[in-house]
């Protein structure tokens, strides 16, 4: 069965539901699957739970999925530079399970390892403890975390193949290899495709195994979160 799709509509058709949990690959703006998130938006799909670092920005990425409020809770690491983001929070609006960046990475790449569970020093004696498991491992106190698995994972990367083969160029090489791991159904949108046995063996990140649905993006604005110059 043929694993591509003509573009993002097609390749979410008959995925999305209300109150379904879906994985975004990204970190910031960096390597985010635009054309997916603008699909979910004009799907309307609504009650999401979503699990990604972060939430983009106002009138981007996720964030415009926050303006439409289609999401009603995050599992991130971090607020960032939205303010909709901020204050749905504030406003009872949203539910946010916050994470320690790390423990977010290795719950997702956990749960798409087949791992319910684990232990980890990080949140010990914090807030990111209470209610959560400890147990004592040579004479340390450790916190439990469990594995994150999601009905839907969208990742964005650099190049694949037909099969589903993909690699990520750079910073974009962050959530979306261990995202697409740990989704029920992962459809990645690639900028560049190519034909099955055309990329090296050695250079693929995310084995087409993990990847059941892969479409060529129609347009990426690559937007930088943060633009810095240095003084003239």
């Amino acid at each position: 069965m043929s694993k591509l799709y003509p573009n993002a509509a097609a390749a979410l058709d008959g995925l999305l539901h209300d109150n379904m949990t879906i994985m975004s690959g990204g970190f910031g703006l960096c390597g985010i699957p635009e054309n997916c998130i603008a699909e979910l938006q004009a799907a309307g799909t609504k009650g999401l739970t979503i699990i990604s670092n972060n939430c983009g920005v106002d009138d981007f990425g996720l964030g415009l999925l926050l303006k439409d409020h289609q999401i009603k809770k995050m599992v991130s690491s971090y607020v960032g530079e939205n303010k909709t983001f901020e204050t749905q929070y504030l406003n009872g609006e949203l539910e946010i399970e916050f994470n320690p960046q790390g423990t977010l990475a290795e719950r997702i790449r956990a749960g798409g390892a087949g791992i319910p569970a684990f232990f980890t020093k990080t949140g010990v004696g914090t807030i990111v403890s209470e209610g959560k498991e400890l147990r004592e491992f040579n004479g340390e106190t450790f916190v439990m975390e469990t594995g994150l698995t999601a009905d839907l994972a969208i990742v964005k990367a650099w190049k694949g193949d037909k099969a589903g083969n993909l690699i990520f160029r750079k910073t974009a090489r962050n959530f979306n290899p261990m995202m697409a791991m740990a989704g029920n159904v992962t459809v990645a949108e690639v900028e560049e495709l190519v034909e099955t046995g055309e990329l090296d063996a050695n250079d693929i990140h995310t084995p087409g195994i993990f990847v059941q649905r892969i479409f060529k993006g129609e347009h990426f604005e690559k937007r930088i979160e943060q633009r810095t110059v240095r003084a003239a």
